[in-house]
């Protein structure tokens, strides 16, 4: 599932071709995805000019001026791509609607943005801007990790009791918004620590130095245009890169990448999800 590198790579890569621009016909290619769509979204996205483009944890948030934002969740598979309209005689045409293109925005100049997603557990819902952090889906959703929100004394009381293990708790989107079992890994082994160690049982300096390191390795991330590992494209197509990177995702049975050490990447499941990690540095 998309993160939220990938997620705000994708917003990034589609503010081009949005902001500003009305949707002149919105294509609902069925009735929903992972769950229904809202009552009349064609009519309510028509005409529609898009004021801005925001994303919180792992949705993105889409703005008209009609005062509704609609909410779009990727899933596991879904993407949102953009076409751009031909610029001259010799530009490729658009492709046709594919398969799995089950929502195409037909925007203002000709351009269009799909939104592909083969094993449809994408979502998408319209909802009044200024009642948005009270929607159902991101009622209950902690801080950003790059927000002034998320500090050092927040994790801490944060973590302050808790028995469950570090990665659990991270993975916790009450606690912060938009971290997945990706970002958590790498995370964890920049800090050296163990993903392994109950929460409640980390130092405060350690838990206080994990929150920058959290920031780090979004920001590359970001910069790398997020991971692809399966189906996750940016908005132009593009593949992210920041899977060339990993220390320890995916990497079971690879040696260490921390100078000095000699552990091995190892595999744990935790919680139904697989854990990377090095157990000789990571304590």
């Amino acid at each position: 599932m998309p993160e939220l590198p990938e997620v705000e790579t994708v917003r990034r890569g589609l503010e081009p071709a949005m902001i500003g621009r009305r949707v002149e016909r919105a294509e609902i290619r069925r009735p929903d995805l992972r769950w229904p769509f809202p009552p009349r979204m064609a009519e309510r996205l028509e005409g529609a000019r898009i004021t801005h483009l925001g994303r919180r944890s792992k949705y993105l948030l889409i703005a008209l001026d009609r005062g509704e934002t609609l909410i779009v969740h990727l899933g596991m598979s879904g993407r949102m791509q953009v076409d751009a309209a031909p610029t001259a005689t010799f530009h490729a045409a658009i492709a046709p609607t594919a398969k799995h293109d089950h929502v195409v925005f037909h925007m203002e100049g000709g351009g269009r943005v799909t939104f592909n997603d083969p094993r449809r557990f994408g979502a998408m819902d319209l909802a009044p801007t200024h009642a948005l952090e009270d929607h159902w889906l991101l009622a209950r959703i902690g801080p950003e990790p790059l927000g002034n929100a998320f500090d050092e004394e927040h994790l801490i009381a944060a973590f302050r009791g808790r028995r469950t293990p570090v990665k659990s708790a991270l993975l916790d989107q009450r606690i912060v918004a938009g971290l997945g079992n990706i970002y958590v890994c790498e995370a964890l082994f920049r800090a050296g620590i163990s993903p392994r160690r109950q929460a409640g049982r980390i130092a405060a300096p350690r838990v206080r130095a994990l929150v920058p390191v959290i920031r780090a390795t979004l920001l590359d991330a970001i910069e790398a245009g997020g991971s692809s590992l399966r189906d996750y494209r940016q908005a132009d197509g593009a593949m992210g890169y920041f899977q060339h990177a990993f220390h320890v995702y995916d990497r079971e049975g690879h040696p260490c990448t921390r100078d000095g050490c000699s552990g091995t990447i190892r595999r744990i499941v935790q919680s139904g999800r697989s854990t990377f990690h090095c157990p000789a540095c990571q304590r």
